[in-house]
């Protein structure tokens, strides 16, 4: 199994509205998920879902790095004790801006369990892409 799932896609959009849109907290809350988040190192998050027939998930962490185009947190998914990390990178491109998303560590969780999350996150940023291009597309 692989360890890493890695996400690229290309936008046409300006790098600082994609970073305002990844590491602000109220942005983050319009197109992921609800979410308690200043992109400075050592502060502690937590992202909480919407509630649905299996409850709500919550996501805590810690942000590693912060620096302009760069945000790197760790990951742990309420009710597991398995640390992953998430990093976001963003480069300037002659029609936009390249984002990269590269989320490691899910081999830290055990056997079976490691394939399912793997799975499951996988999907799970194919989604969280969608919406922020989604949400770039609405607010210009």
């Amino acid at each position: 199994m692989t360890d890493i799932i890695k996400k690229e896609v290309l936008l046409n959009h300006d790098i600082d509205k994609i970073w305002n849109a990844i590491s602000k907290a109220d942005q983050i809350s319009s197109w992921f998920i609800k979410a308690d988040f200043i992109a400075d190192v050592g502060y502690n998050y937590t992202f909480t879902s919407e509630p649905n027939e299996k409850g709500c998930t919550t996501i805590t962490g810690e942000v590693k790095a912060s620096h302009p185009y760069v945000l790197i947190y760790t990951w742990l998914v309420g009710g597991t004790t398995t640390e992953t990390t998430v990093k976001w990178e963003l480069e300037a491109t002659q029609n936009g801006t390249k984002l990269s998303l590269i989320h490691s560590g899910i081999s830290n969780y055990t056997g079976e369990t490691a394939v399912a999350m793997f799975d499951s996150f996988s999907g799970g940023w194919d989604n969280c892409i969608n919406g922020l291009t989604e949400y770039l597309k609405d607010v210009g």
